[in-house]
């Protein structure tokens, strides 16, 4: 674990070497965890995300610059696009849908013949993979209640309130962190805490979601279900044939 001024360097969680490593175990334990079918959903299924593979591979040779952020504003609104289709395609047959919000996120169950819907805050990229992964974490039960059934306090929270946070994130961060390092991207922990009014230096939350991280890495039968299945379809699509 690299770390400088308490700052834990995540990227190093996921090299290639290791990346093929969790790749190998999670196409075992994913093909273990479901029957393979032929039948023609299957096939479309399977068409749609060589597709988006190919797509994937086209956004991660696109040219970038940091001074045009315009520029970089449609890289980011292509690629959330993208995540969308890969969501929509992958967990089609759990009647839940992935949908970009114009304000806060917030998770509402399926009803009325209408798909679950995971919103996410802003149309940003990372967002959408923070909300995924507290979907990945709740089980049926949550699944079936409003924003998963937890308790949330805005930024400005109690140095009581912060720790039961940050308690609950751990998980979801690190599964956060592992859908963003198999897409290539930079992660960091966010404590929501920008207006705290405590000190938050003794915090061990960055080096708890990298321990979480790390074990997930080393013990994938751990994953919860549906991270198996998105985490593989992610290295697959990010690896180049």
């Amino acid at each position: 674990m690299n770390s400088f001024n308490n700052k834990i360097d995540f990227a190093n969680l996921l090299s290639s070497s290791k990346a093929k490593i969790l790749l190998k175990c999670l196409t075992e334990l994913v093909s273990d965890m479901n029957s393979i079918s032929a039948d023609s959903s299957n096939f479309e299924k399977n068409k749609a995300l060589e597709r988006l593979r190919n797509e994937w591979q086209g956004l991660a040779t696109t040219e970038t610059d940091d001074n045009d952020q315009q520029l970089a504003h449609n890289n980011e609104q292509v690629a959330t696009d993208w995540l969308i289709q890969l969501f929509n395609t992958l967990f089609a047959d759990q009647k839940v849908i992935l949908v970009r919000s114009e304000g806060e996120p917030e998770y509402f169950p399926a009803q009325n013949n209408e798909p679950a819907r995971i919103e996410f805050a802003h149309g940003f990229f990372a967002s959408a993979l923070h909300e995924l992964s507290h979907w990945c974490v709740a089980g049926e039960a949550r699944r079936r209640l409003p924003d998963f059934g937890y308790w949330y306090a805005p930024d400005g929270r109690s140095a009581a309130q912060q720790q039961s946070f940050e308690r609950v994130e751990i998980k979801p961060q690190a599964l956060e962190c592992l859908f963003t390092l198999a897409c290539g991207r930079p992660f960091q922990v966010s404590q929501d805490n920008l207006f705290a009014a405590f000190d938050t230096s003794d915090s061990t939350f960055e080096h708890d979601v990298y321990q979480q991280a790390e074990q997930y890495i080393t013990e994938p039968q751990t994953l919860p279900r549906d991270a198996k299945k998105l985490l593989l379809t992610l290295l697959e699509i990010s690896t180049p044939n």
